[in-house]
């Protein structure tokens, strides 16, 4: 599974399975999109900027759509959705956000959990 400390900008190939998400260990920010999406594209200079005052976050980059299970079992509707996970538990998400401090709080807010 492609995950990585701070900011990326792939994809992960292959796309992870809910009991590799469920055992994810720590905080972790998934994220579901598309490379065309307008409002995914838009997101990334902001998702980037929150990864500089929180880079101890994993993150997983999810490409969602027709046919992709993941995206289904986290009940995604609309793209990005930025769900963030302490130790495999959903604790928040942001859809279509539109501000890199808020998206930077909910970061801090999953990397205090103990």
């Amino acid at each position: 599974m492609a995950a990585s400390q701070g900011f990326t900008d792939q994809f992960a190939q292959p796309e992870p399975t809910p009991p590799e998400i469920a055992a994810l260990v720590g905080p972790v920010l998934l994220e579901f999109g598309t490379e065309w999406c307008g409002y995914c594209r838009a997101a990334q200079p902001l998702i980037a900027s929150a990864f500089q005052q929180c880079a101890d976050v994993q993150h997983i980059k999810i490409e969602d759509g027709s046919g992709r299970g993941l995206g289904r079992a986290f009940k995604v509707k609309l793209w990005p959705t930025l769900v963030f996970l302490r130790d495999g538990m959903e604790l928040t998400r942001l859809v279509r956000p539109q501000d890199a401090d808020a998206i930077a709080q909910h970061m801090a807010a999953i990397s205090r959990q103990v």
